[in-house]
């Protein structure tokens, strides 16, 4: 399972007229599920984006985690990330999910998260969606479980 995180100042995610989740400051999380993943692995990933310091503390260094920064967790279901872009100009994405097991992880992993955190928002597993941010740095990272 792999997440790229980006700290933002705002993010939203519309799937056509309809915004499905925004939030203010905090993480965009893009998701992507590996045909190998389980509940362990998305809780695994979910205690690592919750904990991980990438909030300016007074001092302006990057000290503080999501809970403690009080920002929100937007997070949006992304099979792209997991594409094998080794060799060739085409991606590969015989490593992804399935859709039942991505969009069951994905459901699992925001439910999860909507336990840990007071703030969660989604996109629509599987939907064309337009995701629009700023992010705050910028600062992006992949994490992986």
């Amino acid at each position: 399972m792999k997440a790229l995180i980006q700290r933002v100042s705002q993010a939203q995610v519309m799937v056509g007229d309809e915004c499905t989740g925004r939030i203010g400051a905090g993480i965009l999380l893009l998701l992507g599920v590996e045909r190998n993943d389980d509940p362990a692995a998305a809780d695994k990933l979910l205690s690592k984006v919750l904990g991980y310091r990438i909030f300016g503390d007074e001092d302006g260094k990057m000290n503080l985690n999501l809970p403690q920064s009080g920002g929100g967790l937007l997070v949006v279901s992304q099979f792209t990330l997991v594409a094998d872009t080794r060799k060739g100009l085409r991606p590969g994405f015989s490593s992804g999910a399935s859709p039942a097991l991505g969009e069951q992880l994905y459901d699992y992993f925001v439910q999860q998260a909507r336990q840990r955190h007071p703030e969660v928002a989604c996109g629509r597993f599987g939907a064309d969606m337009k995701v629009t941010l700023t992010n705050d740095g910028p600062v992006t990272f992949l994490l992986e479980s």
